[in-house]
């Protein structure tokens, strides 16, 4: 598969074609809410940067960070996750993009389960040691459309690598010639 490939190219680490998991329809719907033009929320600037050309040629979807999002300060999260809380309440349908923080994983999965978000697609590829696992089985478990990689490997060049791969076969899909 096309976004395995990437994932691999990115990394230079074979056993990501091992670790990469999609949900049942996760493909499909990340292609329709790219092509609607869905907002895409992510968790740190490297990864919005990363996309930026790409979508930007393409789909031109509205692209935050959560690192940007004007929210009031909180001592028991972290800033990504504050910030992924704020935007999730203005763009509950969007795609979550979470690259490298584990808060702001945990946060998303935590108002998925509580259904005050319902994402069209959450790419979920941080690195993690504690209870990374049971986050991502909680993910698993939710139902919601998603591209997560397993263990405790990961990091936000992979979820540029997903997200950019996505995006050009969601552009294939759609009939648009994309021009360089």
């Amino acid at each position: 598969m096309e976004l395995i490939r990437r994932v691999i190219y990115a990394s230079a680490d074979f056993e990501y074609a091992s670790l990469t998991r999609f949900s049942p329809q996760a493909l499909q719907s990340g292609a329709a809410a790219l092509a609607a033009r869905t907002t895409i929320i992510v968790d740190v600037p490297m990864v919005q940067v990363g996309i930026a050309p790409t979508i930007q040629n393409t789909f031109a979807n509205p692209v935050y960070c959560s690192m940007d999002a004007l929210t009031r300060p909180q001592k028991d999260k972290t800033r990504a996750a504050w910030g992924i809380e704020t935007l999730a309440q203005r763009y509950p349908e969007g795609i979550f993009v979470i690259g490298e923080s584990q808060t702001a994983l945990a946060s998303l999965v935590d108002m998925i389960e509580a259904d005050q978000v319902r994402p069209a697609l959450v790419v979920a590829t941080p690195a993690g040691f504690l209870d990374m696992d049971v986050l991502k089985a909680r993910l698993q478990d939710s139902m919601v459309p998603h591209i997560r990689i397993d263990g405790r490997k990961g990091n936000a060049v992979l979820a540029v690598a997903i997200l950019e791969g996505l995006i050009d076969l969601a552009w294939q899909a759609y009939g648009q010639d994309r021009t360089p």
